[in-house]
């Protein structure tokens, strides 16, 4: 072996360190290994400390997260009250109905046959159906309120990610007859309308809830407990006869149609009672397919609209007048030449009458006469007059969109506003506020409340004027509907009827314009009155626009059909009506 082969062997039996090499000679400080080791130790000690920190700081926290991967709360659906008529005829009832829905990113994974089957189901496009689905949610409804027969079709698709829920659609079998009387519910069964918003509180009953354990394609595997049980909605009878609604609307309609009418409205009270038994409005719609909705077609217009009642509002001035002992039905009035100036202002009568007693005064209608009553007396006795009978008041029986109308204060009042107002002008009021204000004439002068609910008590009436002047006010009344009166039309064969005649202009912008307003509001029998029946025709423009000669055919086709439902016996002998004789009405 030569000398140099032997050299590192040499070096090593002397002790020569290995470091001593050039080769493994180390150039690094050494404080840089000891802060890497530092580091690698702290790393630990923070993973020691989180460990401790969610272990035994935020247990609830994490159970609480895992719960919400697995639990959950379902909603148990209260079944909504029916709504019935006073027979027991079913007005509104919930039907069980599906809605469904999906968790998008489980959906997305379907094969595109079944996404297309699915789409055709819920009758939408695919592209339709796929933006529901383009949603970061976990949770998106696809459609609500599936009849239960296509809910089963979309589950046996089988695809991941689709579920069903329980919920009710409500359905209406009288459709628009009762539209406006019974309103409808929105697509979460909360009322919008009528007496299924009046009403929502009871209607509605309080939601349940249970909690369970649900699987990863969200399948219950097990049910943990009942959070709070459901308690359905309470079932509501209304004092509405679905007979006298339909007798009302297909008059009404056909009188609309006749003349050609922009709308109408009738409203029908029980005397006896203060209860709504028919509440009718044109146009009208049809509340189980809104799909096509308008606005006209949805007002109320016998709650919610006002107009200048015209001739109708005389009676109360004349009563007014009786009471006060201010006149007499036979007191006379001169009404020539038919025209009557207050300051600057005229006012006519459609008719030059001359001398007219007071009760001539509501059977011919004149203008003169009533305003002649009315400047005898100071504003506030009319006007404390007007607001006990309801007008310029907000309707108390709990029906939404009802309107107080308007009526000013007596303080402001001038000569001729307190002329005008007397036989109709100035004021503003609803139908059903007129229809309930000649309760003191069918009532023998006291006023009850009125009710949508079926009544089972004799309502308390409160008094307004004397028993006396109420039959004479009858009596007057009566006379409008015999030769020489506003509303020969309004004639029932075989009974006595009593009412007056209303027709008023338009006010458009602050201004009347060449439109008009027709009513008739009456009652029967005068002998024994039971009903009140309020007929307005808005904006006939064929056949006339009086209310004797568009309002008053309606009341009677309307009353007599009635009188005959309810087995009211006849208390006249009058069997064939003469024909139409019947003088126009001032305005």
């Amino acid at each position: 072996m030569s000398r140099t082969a032997n050299a590192p062997r040499t070096a090593a039996a002397r002790g020569v360190a290995f470091s001593s090499s050039p080769v493994l000679d180390v150039k690094l400080p050494t404080w840089r290994s000891r802060f890497i080791l530092f580091l690698l130790f702290a790393a630990f000690i923070a993973l020691i400390a989180k460990a401790l920190y969610l272990q035994g700081f935020t247990n609830d926290f994490l159970k609480q997260q895992g719960a919400n991967r697995y639990a959950r709360t379902l909603e148990l659906p209260a079944t909504r009250g029916k709504i019935t008529d006073r027979n027991g005829q079913v007005l509104a009832s919930s039907v069980p109905v599906k809605a469904i829905w999906a968790i998008p990113d489980d959906v997305l994974e379907a094969p595109k046959e079944k996404i297309q089957q699915l789409a055709q189901l819920l009758d939408m496009t695919e592209a339709e159906l796929r933006k529901k689905l383009d949603s970061d949610r976990q949770f998106v409804y696809l459609k609500r309120q599936v009849e239960t027969a296509v809910s089963d079709k979309v589950l046996a698709l089988a695809i991941p990610g689709i579920e069903t829920r329980k919920e009710y659609k409500r359905f209406y079998p009288e459709g628009e007859v009762m539209a406006h009387v019974v309103g409808f519910t929105n697509v979460e069964d909360i009322g919008q309308e009528g007496i299924e918003l009046a009403s929502e509180k009871n209607l509605a009953g309080k939601t349940g809830s249970r909690r369970v354990i649900k699987d990863r394609l969200g399948h219950i595997v097990e049910d943990i407990q009942a959070v709070r049980e459901p308690h359905d909605g309470k079932d509501l009878t209304l004092s509405i006869d679905s007979k006298i609604q339909y007798i009302a609307f297909t008059h009404l309609k056909e009188a609309v149609e006749k003349h050609k009418a922009k709308a109408g409205g009738a409203v029908v009270l029980d005397v006896k009672t203060g209860e709504v038994l028919a509440l009718v409005n044109l146009p009208t719609y049809n509340p189980n397919d809104r799909s096509v909705l308008t606005g006209a077609q949805l007002r109320n217009r016998v709650m919610t609209d006002t107009f200048e009642p015209g001739s109708t509002m005389k009676p109360i001035t004349v009563a007014l007048a009786l009471e006060t002992g201010r006149v007499t039905p036979d007191t006379l009035i001169q009404t020539a030449p038919g025209v009557m100036a207050i300051g600057p202002a005229l006012i006519h009568d459609a008719h030059k009458q001359g001398v007219l007693s007071v009760a001539q005064v509501i059977q011919k209608s004149s203008n003169i006469g009533t305003a002649k009553m009315a400047l005898q007396m100071p504003p506030q006795e009319m006007w404390e007059m007007f607001t006990t009978v309801g007008f310029g008041q907000q309707p108390k029986f709990g029906f939404p969109g009802a309107v107080a109308g308007r009526l000013r204060n007596f303080k402001s009042w001038r000569p001729i506003e307190q002329a005008t107002m007397s036989y109709g002008h100035g004021i503003s009021v609803s139908l059903i506020q007129m229809a309930r204000s000649y309760m003191i004439f069918a009532r023998d002068g006291d006023m009850i409340p009125l009710t949508f609910q079926k009544s089972t008590e004799t309502p308390t009436g409160s008094r307004v004027i004397s028993e006396k002047t109420a039959r004479q006010l009858r009596a007057m009344m009566e006379s409008v509907t015999e030769p020489g009166g506003t509303a020969t039309q309004a004639r029932i064969a075989g009974y006595r009827v009593a009412g007056k005649t209303g027709t008023a202009h338009k006010l458009e912008g602050g201004r009347y314009v060449n439109k008009y307003i027709g009513d008739f509001i009456g009652f029967a029998p005068v002998s024994n009155p039971r009903v009140i029946v309020a007929v307005m025709i808005d904006e006939p423009s064929v056949g006339g626009y009086y209310g004797g000669t568009v309002a008053a055919p309606v009341f009677a086709a309307i009353t007599a059909n009635i009188l005959r439902s309810m087995n009211i016996p006849p208390d006249s002998s009058v069997v064939n009506i003469i024909p139409d004789n019947s003088v126009q009405e001032s305005m």
